[in-house]
């Protein structure tokens, strides 16, 4: 299968990797003179939308952080199918080796991976990749697909409420590259004690601000003071009032919608969405705080975390 790829003879090992939501096949990949690759399979429908993904990863790739580097890019298994070849990042899954880490280095990494997403978030925006609409009519179609569904939560009805009336509050920012999916999950804790960027396949243009909201999701369940981190070097310590106003928006919109989209994954990744759900309403008590608790109880004890 893998033969029409570039220098597949050199392939020593291939192992299919089946971690995340992605709809691409993964295979990590050793060759014989001991590099370290990954290699992204998608449908060959897909060809377009791949290779714009390839081409912002080569924008990325000059930022100067870790990150899996692209390789070679191309169509193989008679035109069937479209591969992505990159760097393989050696390290830990950072959401399994936060929880074991002292809370400071927790904040410093948290630290290290906002002064990361600043950089992505710093490269020129090419003008043919800025988009016509903001995303508010489609949050607002989210959002009704969620109320119309069978999966709802009880109290949701003011958060429902919340979202429509404070709509306006996201998109006031010029849109940037994003990652798209920037949590714990996608990012490695290397051997240097420094953190390294993978899985760029939710790539986007649009609010800053909006990649902000999975550490609701993904991150403050695992460290609170790794979240607190990744916010405050973001914006170097002085995080501006806009942006507590749009990521509540943000928040709450995913913490319902999300259920909804984890319909497909089966049961449980929909309890888990509701799990998530229910906190996302407690840390914001109903959405009637402007900053979540979480961030509070970090920011009361910012110098025990940052010496």
């Amino acid at each position: 299968m893998f033969g029409e790829i570039k220098n597949s003879g050199d392939f020593k090992t291939v192992e299919r990797v089946s971690k995340g939501w992605s709809r691409d096949e993964k295979y990590f990949i050793e060759t014989k003179d001991g590099k370290r690759l990954l290699l992204r399979v998608s449908d060959i429908g897909q060809l377009g939308a791949k290779k714009k993904e390839y081409e912002i990863i080569s924008k990325y790739s000059s930022l100067g952080f870790t990150m899996s580097l692209p390789v070679d890019f191309g169509v193989f298994n008679n035109g069937k199918n479209v591969y992505m070849l990159l760097t393989w990042v050696d390290g830990r899954d950072l959401e399994e080796a936060l929880p074991g880490l002292p809370e400071a280095e927790q904040y410093r990494l948290g630290r290290t991976a906002g002064k990361i997403l600043r950089r992505i978030h710093s490269i020129e925006l090419a003008e043919d990749d800025i988009p016509e609409n903001t995303k508010k009519e489609k949050k607002l179609l989210q959002l009704s697909r969620y109320e119309e569904s069978d999966v709802r939560i009880e109290g949701d009805e003011p958060v429902i409420k919340y979202v429509r009336e404070n709509i306006d509050r996201i998109w006031t920012q010029k849109p940037v590259y994003m990652h798209g999916d920037y949590h714990p999950g996608n990012l490695i804790y290397t051997g240097g004690g420094s953190i390294g960027v993978i899985d760029f396949n939710r790539w986007e243009v649009g609010d800053p601000y909006e990649e902000f909201y999975k550490l609701e999701s993904f991150g403050a369940e695992l460290s609170i003071p790794y979240c607190a981190g990744q916010i405050d070097a973001y914006f170097d310590d002085a995080v501006p009032e806009d942006f507590w106003q749009a990521l509540a928006v943000y928040v709450a919109h995913a913490s319902l919608h999300s259920i909804k989209w984890a319909e497909k994954f089966g049961r449980g990744d929909v309890e888990g969405m509701k799990r998530r759900c229910r906190r996302a309403f407690d840390d914001y008590d109903g959405f009637r705080l402007r900053v979540p608790r979480w961030y509070r109880e970090a920011e009361a004890r910012r110098e025990e975390l940052w010496r």
